[in-house]
């Protein structure tokens, strides 16, 4: 024999309540923003200024990131080079 269970649902279980749960979740995707969180870490990086050594020639390039003055530096093809984080260039003199 098979007893029947009357089963009872703690919420409208109706198929407008299934209707209104999914338009919840939809709307609760509308808001979550898409984008990943390396594309927001790239927006908040430091800048400084990125010096490159060329030639025995030292140039400063500034307002670059970390990345930006890797980038540049070996499309330079600089000997050497380094990046100073939230720094101005620096003109090494006191203008004289």
């Amino acid at each position: 024999m098979r007893s029947t269970i009357a089963r009872r649902c703690p919420w409208p279980c109706g198929s407008g309540a299934r209707r209104l749960g999914l338009a919840g979740l939809l709307a609760l995707a509308a808001l979550v923003p898409a984008g990943s969180r390396a594309e927001e870490s790239r927006a908040f990086e430091f800048r400084g200024a990125c010096y490159c050594r060329a030639q025995r020639e030292l140039m400063c390039t500034p307002n670059l990131t970390a990345r930006q003055c890797d980038l540049r530096s070996k499309e330079a093809l600089c000997d050497d080079w380094f990046w100073k984080e939230r720094l101005p260039c620096w003109n090494w003199g006191y203008g004289g």
